[in-house]
């Protein structure tokens, strides 16, 4: 009788579980759309437009339980955390390293020209090698290489 209602009461975790993740708003497919040089770019490396080319128009699909896509994207064991980063915080901490480098560079006024808005950008944290920062519920920014590129939702 225990292992019966163990295993009703697992279920109904899951169940909730799996609901949550259904209401999630970051779930679904999400279309690249544009490939703007990004102001940590190296521009030596800007020549090789292979990457950016191969990226554009594709989709990337975020599902409960990992994500499906183009390499380097995909990534079948991902874990979800949603929270707020700065603008320094934005692409793995890029704009603070650069104001370390430069004391003239502003966090803000990159994010600012990356389309983002006021200093708490929602983010998305994978559990990958990339996270997805939020311009409004249907656009999302992922950094690669030199470039952000930019996800509408489908």
């Amino acid at each position: 009788m225990k292992s019966m209602r163990l295993a009703a009461f697992i279920a109904v975790l899951g169940a909730a579980g799996a609901a949550q993740a259904g209401d999630a708003g970051y779930l679904g497919t999400w279309k690249i759309v544009r490939a703007t040089v990004a102001p940590w770019a190296v521009p030596e490396r800007l020549a090789d437009t292979s990457e950016r080319t191969r990226l554009m128009g594709k989709t990337i699909s975020i599902k409960p339980h990992g994500i499906t896509g183009p390499d380097p994207f995909a990534c079948p064991g991902a874990h979800y955390r949603m929270t707020d980063y700065t603008p320094g915080l934005l692409f793995q901490g890029a704009f603070d390293e650069m104001r370390l480098n430069d004391k003239t560079v502003d966090p803000n006024k990159l994010a600012a020209s990356l389309g983002f808005h006021g200093t708490h950008i929602k983010t998305l944290e994978t559990g990958c090698e990339f996270d997805f920062h939020f311009v409004d519920p249907t656009t999302a920014e992922i950094g690669l290489n030199d470039y952000a590129y930019t996800l509408k939702k489908q």
